[in-house]
């Protein structure tokens, strides 16, 4: 059981365990953030879009989804930062042991 914690300390298990259940469980609040508070606002502000994640460029018969492109953008950035404070605030970043 040592050699197992061992291994589990050196090799940085614990931090990327952490970043994973972390981003997995505040996805969707900042999904539902950028989609229902960010996306509208960002879209009035380009004017008559109405929702960012719904903006396009037609050309031809295609549709390239620009607004949405930045809608995952923005949620990727946020669920970023709220994991990196996450693991800073809580010292969760000390738990692995350096060789």
């Amino acid at each position: 059981m040592k050699g197992f914690i061992k291994f589990i300390r050196e090799q940085g298990i614990v931090g990327l365990a952490v970043g994973f259940i972390l981003g997995g469980a505040v996805s969707k609040i900042v999904s539902s953030i950028v989609t229902d508070l960010i996306n509208p606002l960002v879209g009035l502000l380009l004017g008559k879009l109405g929702n960012l994640d719904q903006a396009y460029l037609q050309i031809g018969e295609s549709k390239l989804m620009w607004g949405n492109f930045i809608s995952t953008a923005i949620d990727f950035i946020i669920i970023a930062l709220v994991v990196y404070f996450g693991v800073k605030i809580l010292k969760l970043d000390k738990l692995d042991k350096k060789k």
